[in-house]
């Protein structure tokens, strides 16, 4: 046995799991995984139209409307490793349905809250639930369908739904918020929670009770929760506090020292949330610092346009939701023709042109005036965002997916996912911190003209953000060293090459 053996094993996996049941084809499983995707991204957007509408009805500050998108995504993001090695361990199906009970029973109390703390709360308890669905709908895919064509199609799919799930919750926030209340924003989730546990009981299979054994890092799920929500308080408290106040710095020296212990954590615990040798393998890190970027431009652009088309513009929720629609359409457009793209010019100048393409549109769309132009100011440098970070989500997906076990996808899956919230929740909330200052240090004379310089500034750094993940996919490696089977005598071509991470996907996924 080799001495150092990766923990994620890089090899090509000789069969897949069963998951759909026998008279179902994989197109159900495909269905479910995208329709849970898309209620949690769902979620982490729909809010934000409804934000001045819950301000209005629940007193809530400016700090609590952040800490409505932010109690979402520092949960999600902290407890998605655990709930995917969960799923790896006793059974994908299992792990889906008590994250639909949560995150429906969550949006329940969430439409029913009378106060902040209660809508915080189950805002919190949202983002538990959701842990455990974003994992287990992309490891449903990655475990069950084979390497090559056929997963790549699947992953085209569930990618093309999730981008679009944004926008598209700016859309119907809107028409909710305006036509019934901000409370249906939370109240859509409950029918479509009810219908995806019916979905998930009738079609999926449930975990075989044999080779389900292992420990759960608790401990270390618990610790990197706790000190990322740490980070975010310290940094959205110091807006109205100070940085040298004592709970910023308190708060921030408590993170600095959960996360060292996370790290001590992990290096000693049995069974790891992420086991050190993860990062041996570079191109899986690139794949998940790039989707890191995307969420912090993708959270943070949705949440600054938002509050400009409202607070500042005077636009109804149901007119930003509108506003946003054209948007959503190129993300889904973006998003599939990416399936054609990369092998045609390769996964690495896809991602390059797509980040920059998208540092356009952010930095055209820092330049918002107090009385704007909607197509000149609004729907240009979104359209233009869309297009570029669309086509970056399917070359991302597939990087950070292939050549990972079966047994393994949910970690891969979990890995993915905890860069995408973790790096929207830290990003909004260092931007919002960053905008605030900018706003209060402004010379302009009007409150309204401080506030857009304000927004201004965090649009402009998300462009910054957008380039740096162009030079992280410069650098990311074209091939990624495998582990190969003991013996490849039976093995045929297809198979000794699947296990690649697609270095050349012009080789691995032909045009469709």
């Amino acid at each position: 046995m080799p001495r150092h053996k990766p923990a994620v094993a890089l090899a090509p996996s000789p069969s897949v799991e069963p998951i759909a049941r026998p008279h179902l084809a994989l197109g159900a499983v495909v269905a479910i995984a995208c329709a849970a995707q898309f209620m949690v991204v769902l979620d982490t957007s729909i809010v934000n139209v409804a934000l001045p509408a819950m301000k209005t009805g629940l007193g809530l500050s400016s700090t609590d409307q952040q800490w409505v998108v932010d109690g979402y995504l520092i949960t999600f993001g902290g407890f998605l490793l655990l709930a995917a090695r969960t799923g790896d361990l006793f059974g994908r199906r299992s792990v889906l349905q008590a994250g639909l009970m949560l995150f429906t029973a969550a949006s329940l109390a969430g439409g029913l809250a009378e106060g902040p703390g209660l809508l915080l709360g189950a805002r919190v308890a949202q983002g538990i639930g959701a842990a455990a669905l974003a994992p287990a709908s992309l490891s449903l895919i990655t475990s069950s369908h084979p390497e090559g064509d056929l997963r790549h199609r699947a992953l085209a799919i569930w990618a093309a739904v999730g981008a679009a799930a944004g926008p598209v919750g700016m859309v119907l926030g809107g028409v909710l918020t305006s036509g019934l209340s901000w409370r249906y924003v939370m109240f859509v989730n409950v029918p479509i929670g009810i219908a995806l546990l019916v979905a998930t009981t009738v079609a999926l299979l449930p975990a075989p009770s044999a080779g389900r054994r292992g420990h759960l890092d608790i401990p270390g799920a618990l610790t990197v929760t706790v000190g990322v929500g740490l980070v975010v308080y310290g940094v959205s408290h110091a807006t109205t506090a100070g940085w040298e106040s004592a709970s910023v710095v308190a708060s921030l020296a408590a993170a600095v020292a959960l996360l060292a212990a996370f790290g001590m954590i992990e290096r000693r615990s049995p069974s790891p949330l992420v086991p050190p040798s993860v990062f041996a393998h570079r191109r899986l890190t690139a794949a998940n610092a790039l989707m890191a970027c995307l969420g912090v431009c993708f959270t943070s652009s949705l949440f600054f346009v938002s509050l400009y088309l409202q607070q500042i513009l005077g636009y109804s929720p149901v007119r930003t939701g509108l506003a946003l629609l054209p948007m959503g359409v190129f993300i889904v457009i973006g998003a599939l023709a990416s399936k054609r793209l990369t092998p045609l010019v390769g996964p690495t100048a896809l991602l390059v042109a797509g980040a920059v393409t998208g540092a356009v549109g952010l930095a055209w769309l820092s330049r918002l005036p107090v009385h704007s132009a909607y197509a000149v100011h609004i729907l240009g440098p979104t359209l233009v965002a869309a297009a570029g970070f669309s086509t970056m989500m399917f070359p991302i997906t597939v990087a950070g997916t292939s050549g990972v076990e079966a047994r393994l996808a949910g970690l891969a899956s979990g890995l993915l996912n905890v860069g995408r919230q973790l790096g929207g929740a830290i990003g909004l909330a260092v931007l919002v911190t960053l905008a605030a200052t900018a706003t209060r240090h402004s010379h302009h004379t009007t409150p309204a003209a401080a506030t857009v310089h304000g927004y201004r500034t965090a649009l402009l750094i998300c462009a910054g953000v957008s380039l740096a993940s162009a030079l992280i996919a410069l650098a990311m490696p074209s091939t990624t060293p495998t582990v190969a089977p003991a013996s490849t005598d039976h093995a045929t071509p297809s198979a000794r090459t699947r296990g690649r991470l697609t270095g050349n996907l012009a080789q691995e996924t032909p045009p469709i």
